[in-house]
């Protein structure tokens, strides 16, 4: 899978909900680190004692950036597991290396070429992937829509795509949802566009925390959501679809200390033929959206 389709599949390990946060941390953990790399320069060039931790086998999980990196070791195996488990990698040559330059020095041995080499070479390489994840974080948050922390729609095609690959390999089925909060403008309306915002944000959350973990979910547009629903059978998607219409039903908004808002949704879903595309499929999606808004709301419709 390519770092795209991971992040298209996942949808409880989310991306750092505050990007710019996130990039500074990441900025503040490698220069901790740089400031090690200073510190053994100076032991080495002035042959002062090293510092505890440089000596400790387990140096790369006690240093600042190695106790963060592991940390916040989900959001980059979401973007990209070879590359963080590299940096795992690099960054444990890079201490390995030291600790023998170190002992080397303090013993007056001969520093050995090979130690010196794969600490250069281990810190490039670090530093090269820190450089590519802060581009894909960046990359990311461009896709990923700041009200809900959800993706847009940028990636549901290459994820439709792999989803019907699936589907046809495994022989089950693949439905395509479109989510519409009812009434959604009279809450705008009535109750303000920051408690609009709200609702959204709610109504996101809901969906996130009621389905399954490989079952993607997009903020399609205004109050529309986008679901890829895997399933074995057209009865599981249809419990499936009641069982949202239920956990949203029964999880209102709270707008102030004394009240709350009662949500409800309609669905329109199109089962998803191996011929399809997605623009065929999300058309019938919106064709039984209408259908259910024109017969009540609150309800699913099964292209």
């Amino acid at each position: 899978m390519t770092a795209r389709q991971v992040a298209g599949t996942q949808t409880k390990a989310d991306l750092p909900a505050h990007t710019g946060d996130f990039i500074t941390e990441l900025d503040t953990a490698v220069e901790a680190h740089m400031e090690w790399t200073r510190r053994i320069l100076r032991c080495v060039l002035l042959q002062s004692p090293p510092d505890e931790d440089m000596y400790d086998p387990d140096a790369h999980t006690l240093c600042h950036f190695g106790g963060w990196f592991r940390a916040n070791r989900n959001h980059f195996d979401l973007l990209d597991a070879p590359s963080a488990a590299r940096v795992h990698t690099s960054h444990q040559t890079m201490h390995d290396a030291i600790r023998s330059i170190c002992g080397n020095v303090q013993a007056g041995r001969t520093e050995k070429e090979a130690s010196l080499a794969a600490f250069e070479q281990s810190q490039s390489e670090l530093i090269g992937l820190l450089a590519h994840f802060k581009t894909l974080i960046l990359s990311a948050a461009t896709r990923r829509d700041p009200l809900t922390q959800l993706p847009l729609r940028y990636g549901i095609e290459s994820d439709f795509i792999l989803f019907q690959k699936e589907a046809r390999r495994n022989r089950t089925l693949l439905y395509l949802a479109i989510i519409d909060i009812d009434h959604f403008k009279r809450v705008n309306d009535t109750w303000g566009h920051p408690t609009g915002d709200r609702v959204l944000r709610h109504l996101a959350d809901t969906l996130k925390r009621s389905l399954r973990d490989n079952e993607p979910l997009y903020r399609y547009g205004g109050e529309e959501f986008l679901w890829l629903l895997k399933c074995k059978s057209a009865t599981e998607a249809r419990q499936s679809a009641r069982r949202v219409l239920a956990i949203v039903g029964t999880t209102p908004v709270p707008i102030n200390d004394n009240e709350i808002l009662r949500l409800t949704v309609t669905m329109g879903l199109a089962r998803v033929g191996e011929q399809d595309d997605l623009e065929s499929a999300i058309q019938r999606a919106d064709q039984a959206l209408y259908e259910g808004k024109n017969n009540g709301r609150n309800r699913y419709v099964i292209a």
